[in-house]
């Protein structure tokens, strides 16, 4: 485990040139890009690619089981063994604005921006803007000929 301030590294793949914000939390099998910056109050999960280029925001959630549970069939606390984490990827140069919660399973594409404190439940396609609850396409960034 690695500690930086008040923030928790443990088993995760961190690359160069990242600026990681107090009381963020990256767990094993995480992976970081170059060149990203993580704000405060983050929890990147298992199972999360961060490409190079990212913006991670305030107090975003990621997550990475689809159906969380306390126990198992047993009625015994859930372990590791119990379920499989489901992977997310965010490509190169995205940014995820403050707040935003993104379900497991999806891949934010290259440059894509997400609202603050959308909920991103699908794929987010390259260079656009989504916002809401769900997450919904607002805007593109390509500049129209």
């Amino acid at each position: 485990m690695k500690t930086l301030g008040h923030s928790t590294w443990y088993g995760c793949e961190i690359g160069g040139d990242v600026k990681i914000g107090i009381f963020v939390e990256i767990q094993k099998g995480a992976k970081i890009g170059n060149r990203c910056k993580s704000s405060s109050h983050t929890f990147i999960c298992e199972s999360v690619t961060l490409e190079e280029e990212m913006f991670v925001g305030h107090n975003v959630t990621f997550i990475n089981d689809r159906y969380p549970r306390s126990t198992n069939g047993a009625g015994q606390l859930q372990t590791e063994a119990d379920w499989a984490c489901i992977r997310t990827l965010v490509k190169r140069g995205a940014s995820i604005g403050c707040g935003a919660t993104l379900l497991c399973g999806i891949t934010i594409v290259e440059n894509a921006m997400i609202g603050a404190g959308s909920v991103v439940t699908r794929d987010v396609p390259p260079d656009t803007v989504v916002a809401g609850n769900p997450a919904r396409v607002v805007k593109s960034l390509v500049p129209k000929s």
